[in-house]
């Protein structure tokens, strides 16, 4: 089998610790969300994401204030609600241009990027995080701006990270047969989703999350083991 053209990567638990995720970036958004949008609240991007969380609760009538408690709670649940990701992006974005914030990105990781992109494999991002949060992570990551490596992202806009037809849609996007693209991620349920789509796959095994035996998915503790050029062969 030749080596795939394309690679897309998950980020949570792949690239990155789950740790930075859930212990940094998450609770900095619930710390800075009421003064975010008390301070920044008539800008017309935070106010399309409220407006779309009062749509997406079926709420209309909700006044900011309700609107922050709603999405406050929304951040305890994990929901992956994107006008939630898009102001939480919008939040950590003023976090990382002051210097509050850096993005982790495994060494392991960013060295392998580097040597595919260097050996012309074309690199995507997707992720249940927004394509600006995304963004975020590579371009003040603790390894230095990565995001020259990607040629695009793919977030919830796309589709659940858990359904066939979101794989489907980012293999047209690209204008590749799905069996030319290789999908890396540590959630069984994605890697089957995107399977079941065609692509190729590979579980990233890190130790961060119990990853169930028998998955059937070619499995890699770090992106050093990784090589697809290798598995092609």
């Amino acid at each position: 089998m030749s080596a795939p053209v394309a690679i897309v990567t998950d980020i949570e638990g792949t690239t990155s610790s789950i740790a930075f995720v859930k212990d940094v970036l998450f609770p900095f958004a619930r710390k800075h969300l009421a003064e975010f949008v008390a301070t920044h609240g008539e800008q017309s991007s935070v106010r399309q994401c409220l407006s779309d969380a009062r749509t997406l609760a079926g709420e209309p009538a909700l006044d900011d204030v309700s609107t922050v408690a709603l999405l406050q709670r929304w951040l305890d649940e994990d929901r992956k609600a994107t006008p939630l990701k898009t102001l939480q992006g919008l939040i950590w974005a003023d976090g990382y241009a002051r210097g509050e914030l850096k993005g982790h990105v495994y060494a392991d990781a960013a060295r392998e990027l580097r040597a595919w992109h260097g050996r012309g494999l074309r690199l995507y991002v997707y992720s249940s995080g927004s394509v600006a949060a995304q963004k975020l992570i590579f371009g003040y990551s603790v390894e230095g701006d990565l995001t020259p490596l990607f040629s695009g992202y793919f977030d919830t806009t796309t589709g659940p990270k858990v359904e066939a037809a979101s794989y489907t849609k980012i293999a047209q996007a690209l204008e590749l047969p799905p069996g030319d693209i290789l999908f890396l991620s540590d959630n069984v349920a994605e890697l089957d989703a995107a399977r079941k789509a065609g692509l190729r796959t590979a579980c990233l095994d890190r130790g961060e999350v119990a990853v169930p035996a028998g998955h059937g998915h070619p499995t890699f503790h770090d992106f050093t083991t990784l090589d697809p050029f290798a598995r092609a062969s």
